[in-house]
């Protein structure tokens, strides 16, 4: 198989990657032009022992660094970059000190295992980690929110609150039932909602979350026990879902992530 049929699958995602990565989609293309310049040239070579899309984001990180490592874009030429949620995504990226903002987006935003990332990154696992962590602390830090939680079992939603408080956020109400959700909403705005499935009174935490985002547009994350009874094609197909019993810091990680890459988002009231 030629080397372009090797690559082209992945040049999507590394092309969305630079471009997080530099905060331009510009001055993104022109690293991964010049990456596969060198694939091409035979000055840059894939690692047959990983992956090709790991061996390619490799390849990428090593003509990245020996290029300058450009990171901040240029935002003064008057050039919109698209949304104002996606610019205001870019912008906080962008504050995240280089080498962490590296791990969190190949293991938030590509998908990479944190194996995986230190192969790309040629650091340790141990480094992987401690990088990811640095990231999400600066993310709690800025996007401290009201969080309403969805959970009728109380010691699992004393364990939330207590996860979700450790975070810097705010719990604006614990509800037990999908009537009590939809009242919580309408007494106080969440910027975020953690909802199980099966409610106490036989009620469906999926029929309250549709009942909130008919209200208002809010990042939810799903912790339950039946993952089955929300793939299924048909809205709201969670982005977010987390199987019982969780472990805390899948569910810290999946809270920074839920609230950094949401188009839109409350603050925690002051």
């Amino acid at each position: 198989m030629s080397l372009l049929a090797r690559l082209a699958p992945h040049l999507p995602y590394i092309r969305r990657y630079a471009r997080a990565l530099t905060g331009d989609q510009s001055t993104g293309d022109h690293y991964v032009r010049v990456a596969l310049e060198a694939l091409a040239a035979g000055d840059r070579s894939l690692d047959d022992d990983l992956s090709p899309r790991v061996a390619l984001y490799r390849v990428f990180h090593a003509i990245w660094l020996s290029s300058g490592a450009q990171l901040e874009a240029r935002r003064d030429d008057g050039v919109s970059t698209g949304s104002s949620a996606g610019d205001d995504a870019a912008q906080r990226l962008l504050r995240i000190a280089p080498r962490s903002r590296q791990a969190f987006l190949l293991t938030a935003l590509e998908g990479f295992t944190p194996t995986e990332a230190a192969q790309i990154l040629d650091c340790d696992f141990g480094e992987v980690e401690r990088l990811i962590a640095d990231a999400q602390a600066e993310i709690d830090a800025e996007l401290a929110t009201d969080v309403l939680i969805i959970e009728d079992e109380p010691v699992i939603a004393a364990d939330i609150e207590a996860l979700v408080r450790e975070l810097g956020h705010d719990v604006t109400d614990i509800a037990a039932t999908r009537g009590e959700a939809v009242d919580a909403v309408a007494r106080r705005t969440p910027g975020l909602v953690l909802a199980d499935i099966q409610l106490a009174d036989g009620s469906s935490g999926i029929d309250a979350v549709k009942d909130i985002l008919g209200r208002m547009d809010v990042p939810v994350i799903f912790i339950t026990a039946f993952p089955e009874r929300l793939l299924t094609g048909e809205r709201p197909e969670p982005t977010f879902l987390i199987t019982k019993p969780f472990q805390p810091e899948t569910v810290k990680a999946a809270i920074g992530q839920a609230l950094f890459f949401h188009p839109r988002r409350t603050r925690k009231a002051a």
